[in-house]
């Protein structure tokens, strides 16, 4: 029988453990975020997790900018954010308009404040297993839903769709370093079908509606979904055709209610990790 990986149900438990810690403390975490023009994804993004750090008890700035700032500009405000003691998490939303670097940007961040463990300081770290300030939501979130329903990651064959430095790339890492054989697929990718079929554990991170089908993963595969589009009937779906592959997999993330909630419930423990490491609570 298939068991459905509630991503709902276990963010639900890490945020009230958070707000319970969080209920005992004098002073409070901050979490700003920065997010520059219009893009409507983006701003439901902001608006949840903002949600979601008022309800856990942190404080919460969301600093939003016009499509058209200058580079100048948005260096002053994040090294202004780096210097305020009472920022403890800054979160630059992706993407950004095409006249900024990534890069640049992510990398000025403090590393003890880079709450989506982006910056070149904390992916290095990452990469030698080295303890960075802070892991990438998404793909702790993978890694954390796996571990609550006890499922074995070492010695198993992991296929990733997709090699973003935001998923697919990091939770390749986390995989590799708790010894899974890794198999990482993308758009160059030949023959797919081949590779999905030798996961034990398929993580889809491609962003393309219901490419995966039934015919195209192995019996009793572990099935993670983390891509969502919306139909043009306005219903959300991932990159598996969940309902004609669930009976297959063993395990099987839904869309929505799968791996989302888990990347804000890491957002907000980031969140909380980085004020601890800044105020020197063990």
């Amino acid at each position: 029988m298939t068991i459905i990986l509630d991503g709902r149900e276990t963010a639900k438990k890490i945020t009230e453990k958070l707000r319970l810690e969080v209920e005992k403390l004098d002073v409070k975490p901050t979490l700003a975020v920065i997010i520059i023009g219009c893009n409507p994804a983006s701003k439901v993004y902001v608006k949840n997790k903002e949600k979601k750090a008022l309800e856990i008890g942190f404080n919460s700035i969301v600093i939003e900018l016009d499509e058209n700032i200058t580079k100048d500009e948005l260096e002053k405000i994040i090294k202004e954010l780096n210097e305020d003691k009472n920022v403890n998490g800054i979160l630059l939303q992706l993407p950004l308009p095409k006249h900024l670097n990534e890069k640049d940007f992510l990398d000025l961040i403090d590393p003890k404040k880079d709450v989506d463990g982006f910056s070149s300081y904390n992916s290095g770290k990452l990469l030698k297993n080295d303890s960075p300030y802070a892991i990438p939501c998404t793909p702790k979130g993978i890694i954390r839903l796996l571990d609550e329903y006890n499922i074995d990651i070492e010695g198993r064959v992991s296929t990733v769709i997709g090699r973003s430095n935001i998923v697919g790339k990091p939770v390749s890492i986390l995989l590799l370093n708790r010894n899974s054989t890794v198999i990482m697929t993308h758009t160059k990718t030949k023959n797919l079908e081949h590779f999905t079929k030798s996961a034990d554990i398929l993580i889809c991170a491609a962003g393309k509606k219901e490419m995966i089908k039934k015919e195209m993963i192995k019996e009793n595969a572990v099935i993670i979904d983390v891509g969502i589009t919306r139909d043009i009937d306005g219903r959300l779906k991932g990159d598996v055709d969940f309902d004609n592959t669930k009976d297959k997999a063993s395990y099987i993330t839904p869309v929505p209610g799968g791996i989302g909630p888990m990347t804000i419930a890491m957002l907000m423990e980031n969140t909380y990790e980085l004020y601890k490491i800044q105020k020197g609570i063990k």
